[in-house]
């Protein structure tokens, strides 16, 4: 009679991936500590709408935790799941303060966005909506993210202030006394040297490179009188503050149901994206198609909905699960092991609040680094797919909007298209959209 395989063996197939169990948790302890900077960046991001610090921080330990449990033990692969960078921007920034909606309907739009793709996922709209973009919006899509991360962290650290003539300028690097005399903007010193430490280091492939530059921020920021220390270790914070409190009665106007387009058109293309390059470095493709893909796109619904009934922004897969691939991870049991490092780091909730504001914005402006390298794939030789990709990205740090860069390139690419009688190149689903939002400025407003 044969032996019964141990459990990781019945859950994961390790054996038929030719990994193994110390390979695994390896492989998920460095795919951790590439991305578990978001516990500390998702909350101060939030925490900007009024949300509560330590509600947020707890929903996004446990909602990256469902996400990574959900696709590892379901969809069985090494891909890691958080609180999406861009996403939780865009929450913040454009919806709250820019439109002036409550946290509370904002993340109502969440919970609905996350319904939708459960759907969109059993019916594979989802997967012919992503084939239908051309791959010029998709990477301007990346990379105007990116600049607008990069805005958001130059203007928190100070780097850039506003100006009436100019819109914006730079920021001072010293500041003067009421005695005249000069000091240092420890800020604006502080963010460029964390800056170029976390480059420096993931240079030289050091792992948890941004995580590093958050700490060293932080502990310069002490001796300064900019943190305050105030312990290591701690019961979790209370979760009441934002559990269930989506307020959907606000969705009901034309605004808002394009905020809830935004949020599921974003995450569309940043998490499918995500888990078909994850998944061929990982070599997981079979015939150019990921395996399981429904299962895939279901861990990534199911942490959406989850999040959002917690108390946070929308989750998403993350690109840093490259790091844990590199290492060896291919299976669930990399993203299982994220998900109990996530879990674990509840009890140090005073460590992230030790961390100023300011600190998280060398890790903004490294991401952004890293999603404009997705301007590369873009063809600038045709200038009816170079010009629609340009105004994508520039119109989401000017108009200081992710959806009005979104709405752009729609608009610009179906028109110039057109316009260049080139209009059969142009994919139904993108006349769709454009028209779409063409309708939204006409009768809503921009």
């Amino acid at each position: 009679m044969e032996a019964p395989k141990p459990l990781a063996e019945r859950l994961f197939r390790l054996s038929e991936h030719r990994t193994s169990v110390r390979t695994e948790l390896l492989a998920g302890l460095t795919t951790f500590l590439t991305m578990c900077y978001i516990v500390i960046v998702n909350p101060l991001i939030l925490s900007h709408t009024g949300m509560d610090f330590g509600a947020v921080f707890v929903a996004t330990c446990i909602s990256a935790a469902i996400g990574c449990f959900v696709m590892g033990l379901l969809a069985n692969y090494p891909i890691a799941l958080a609180p999406g960078m861009g996403l939780n921007a865009y929450f913040t920034y454009s919806v709250v303060l820019g439109m002036g909606v409550s946290w509370q309907v904002a993340l109502a739009a969440v919970f609905v966005s996350g319904v939708i793709f459960i759907l969109f996922s059993f019916f594979k709209i989802r997967e012919m909506l992503v084939n239908a973009l051309p791959m010029g919006l998709k990477m301007a899509i990346a990379a105007g993210i990116g600049l607008f991360l990069a805005l958001i962290a130059l203007k928190n650290a100070g780097l850039i202030v506003a100006s009436e003539t100019t819109f914006v300028k730079m920021g001072q690097l010293y500041i003067v006394g009421d005695n005249g005399v000069k000091s240092p903007n420890w800020t604006v010193w502080l963010v460029l040297l964390g800056l170029f430490v976390t480059v420096a280091l993931d240079y030289f492939k050091v792992r948890g490179a941004m995580i590093i530059g958050i700490a060293a921020v932080t502990l310069l920021s002490l001796p300064l009188g900019l943190a305050k220390f105030e312990g290591i270790v701690a019961p979790p914070p209370s979760l009441a503050p934002t559990l269930m409190q989506m307020d959907f009665s606000g969705l009901l106007n034309g605004s808002l149901i394009a905020v809830v387009f935004v949020f599921f058109l974003v995450d569309l293309f940043d998490s499918t994206g995500t888990l078909v390059g994850v998944s061929h470095r990982a070599g997981l493709l079979e015939n150019g198609k990921l395996p399981r893909l429904k299962k895939a796109l279901f861990a990534d619904s199911t942490a959406i909905v989850a999040g959002a009934a917690l108390g946070t922004s929308s989750t998403t897969p993350y690109i840093e699960s490259a790091t844990g691939v590199a290492a060896g991870g291919r299976t669930g049991l990399t993203a299982v092991t994220v998900g109990v490092l996530m879990l674990a780091c509840l009890w140090f909730s005073p460590l992230a609040k030790l961390v100023p504001a300011f600190a998280t914005a060398p890790a903004l402006l490294y991401i952004g680094v890293q999603m404009m390298r997705s301007a590369t794939e873009i063809n600038w030789d045709d200038l009816t797919e170079a010009a629609p990709a340009f105004l994508t990205m520039a119109f989401m740090p000017f108009t200081y909007s992710i959806a009005d860069g979104i709405a752009m390139g729609f608009i610009s690419y179906a028109a110039i298209k057109l316009l260049c009688a080139r209009h059969r190149e142009v994919p139904v689903m993108v006349w769709v959209v454009a028209l779409c939002w063409l309708a939204k400025f006409w009768f809503l407003g921009a």
